[in-house]
């Protein structure tokens, strides 16, 4: 029988007569007080309250403990469970005192004099503080743990996420900046900087941002630079142009794009013609380096951080990339930023499910406790299925990009993780938006008010699919990982899943979803070899589903593979079944019913314009 996880030592069995705690007495005797004797006439609800996040979290701890080799495990425990109690005791409090107190753009003095200084509320100072003490950034770089320390990093991210008051948003830009620093072999003028966005002492530690977005947008780099950089005698550049979404713009240092003038002032165009820079935001004094801040955004979430509009007016920067060689060199940037996206959609779904899971075991209605309706509890039910097999997938990645950056990764491995990242960011970005709406509604009428802190994950977690290459931008990204390998990531991809089926092959209560996944193996082999050779429109319409199709046909087989370990637990098998009902392969089920066939992005614009299209141009529909 499947069953849910534990929660404080209450057995939550589905369908089976409940333990009934102390507390949950004395909820349903409250309920029978005369109304005269309540505490409270306004609202009788008790707010949900979580624990230890590392404790609480069975699957990180089973997966750590299967993993990590035990000297290691001992001492990522002790120190996560100290953590813990720190996230949950001092800064899950700063957390919310940055989403009271958001940064405020002060453009003049008393006195009339431009100063564009943005204040940060002392908690926002404090988290910059935390997370060099915990070593948020650090410890990627250390390699104390050789290729676990990229884990174990992800990890601590993961449980600092939703208790951070937006700041897990700076920490992965500045782990973006460092990880380029350190590609292009930290060179002698960086090296100080390196130290400081490494650093674990607070009083040097250095936060980065990344100015990429301009006026006429954001994934289209090439085609969107407008930004100019112009050489100077000592060497040194300076840059003009305006940078329309600059996150985390309280940052100390920055990488950003520009296109450099020749003698006669004209750029090249293309994304040939980008070149990467490094700059100071402000000198030494604490004024800005020739930097005017035209306003704050105004977003619907993350509002804790600092995202701004810039001016550049001769801001003085150092060439860092070689020159248009600015895109390749800010793909590790990416790469790093996007997996800090996956922590922070894996972080929000535990968060959100942590808390619909404790409001189930003290809300009453219809004269029971939630957690004793079924209904209800297959709802979060469900939600945990998503979360275990997108935790699953992240683990997947850091653990692969941990062994790449100890020079342990195979070739196989590399192409892997090259593919995975797109995959599970634009998947984990979609999962977390789904999860968050379904969680907020287990709370009814409570879900929806702001000083509950529910619609603040998810507003926060809305971003997500967003940030760092829409679901869209990043789907054809994958598709360029095929092309660019030449079809051998898919060939380690389906090896690699068919290995991970052939450990569970055997395992009690595994046979159904072994049996899904290889015939969803077998329907994304029949597309590839059926579509793949197709024009390229062809591909482009199947994009989103084959990314799709590609990220639960993977996270099954990790689920399996977990399932199949010894000492997995009913759960876990529960888990791997459940994920393996829904349909793994959407691009073979779509191809089949014509949704890529030739006509069918006129077809689309059809649907969406009707009789309008004439209006927009049109004229071939």
């Amino acid at each position: 029988r499947c069953q849910t996880l534990s929660v404080k030592g209450i057995s939550t069995t589905v369908g089976q007569e409940q333990p009934v705690s102390t507390q949950e007495k004395q909820v349903l005797e409250d309920l029978e007080m005369p109304l005269a004797r309540r505490p409270t006439e306004t609202l009788f609800q008790e707010q949900p309250k979580i624990g230890n996040q590392y404790l609480e979290d069975t699957l990180l701890r089973s997966y750590l403990k299967t993993h990590l080799p035990p000297k290691v495990l001992e001492e990522v425990h002790q120190d996560l469970e100290r953590f813990g109690n720190r996230l949950l005791t001092k800064i899950q409090p700063l957390g919310w005192e940055c989403e009271l107190n958001p940064p405020v753009f002060r453009q003049f003095d008393a006195w009339g004099q431009r100063v564009d200084r943005i204040d940060t509320c002392s908690a926002w100072r404090r988290m910059k503080e935390i997370s060099a003490e915990e070593g948020l950034i650090a410890e990627a770089y250390e390699r104390k743990y050789s290729n676990w320390s990229r884990l174990y990093q992800a990890v601590k991210l993961y449980l600092f996420s939703t208790s951070s008051g937006g700041f897990n948003c700076p920490l992965a830009m500045t782990d973006g900046a460092a990880k380029v620093i350190e590609s292009l072999g930290i060179p002698g003028s960086l090296k100080s900087t390196f130290d400081r966005l490494t650093s674990r002492d607070p009083k040097k530690f250095w936060t980065s941002g990344q100015w990429m977005t301009e006026r006429r947008g954001g994934s289209d780099v090439a085609n969107g630079t407008e930004t100019v950089a112009r050489r100077q005698p000592d060497g040194t550049y300076r840059l003009y142009g305006f940078k329309w979404f600059t996150s985390a713009a309280d940052s100390d240092v920055t990488l950003t794009l520009a296109r450099i003038a020749d003698a006669e002032g004209q750029c090249p165009q293309g994304s040939k013609g980008l070149s990467l820079f490094y700059l100071r935001v402000r000198d030494e004094e604490g004024k800005l380096n020739n930097i005017q801040v035209q306003r704050l955004k105004d977003k619907l979430g993350t509002r804790q951080m600092a995202t701004a509009e810039l001016w550049l007016q001769g801001a003085r920067a150092e060439l860092i990339s070689a020159e248009g060689r600015g895109v390749a060199s800010i793909s590790n940037m990416l790469n790093i930023t996007r997996i800090h996206n996956v922590i922070g959609a894996v972080a929000s779904m535990r968060r959100m499910i942590s808390l619909s899971r404790e409001y189930a075991r003290r809300r009453v209605a219809f004269g029971k406790l939630l957690k004793d309706h079924p209904l209800h509890m297959q709802t979060i039910a469900r939600m945990e299925v998503q979360w275990r097999g997108a935790f699953l997938l992240l683990m997947e990645v850091v653990r692969l990009l941990g062994l790449a950056e100890t020079n342990l990764a195979s070739e196989q491995d590399q192409l892997l993780l090259r593919l995975l990242i797109p995959v599970a960011k634009l998947y984990t970005g979609k999962q977390a938006t789904a999860v968050a709406v379904e969680a907020m509604e287990s709370f009814g009428g409570q879900g929806y008010m702001e000083d509950t802190g529910v619609p603040v994950i998810l507003r926060d977690t809305l971003v997500l699919s967003i940030w760092e290459g829409t679901t869209n931008i990043l789907s054809l990204d994958v598709l360029r990982s095929l092309a660019k390998s030449q079809g051998q990531v898919m060939a380690v991809f389906l090896s690699t899943v068919q290995r991970k089926l052939e450990l569970a092959v055997g395992t009690a209560g595994l046979a159904p979803a072994v049996q899904r996944l290889q015939e969803a193996l077998g329907s994304l082999t029949e597309f590839l070899e059926k579509e793949g050779s197709e024009p390229t429109v062809t591909m482009e319409l199947a994009a989103r589903d084959f990314s799709y199709s590609l990220a639960r046909i993977y996270t099954g087989a990790l689920l399996m593979e977990h399932a199949a370990r010894p000492g997995a637990s009913s759960t876990d098998t529960c888990a791997a079944l459940r994920w393996c009902n829904q349909e793994l392969c959407p691009v073979a089920a779509e191809s089949g019913s014509g949704s890529y066939r030739a006509g069918a992005a006129l077809q689309d614009s059809a649907l969406v314009y009707g009789d309008s299209a004439l209006v927009y141009g049109d004229s071939a529909l």
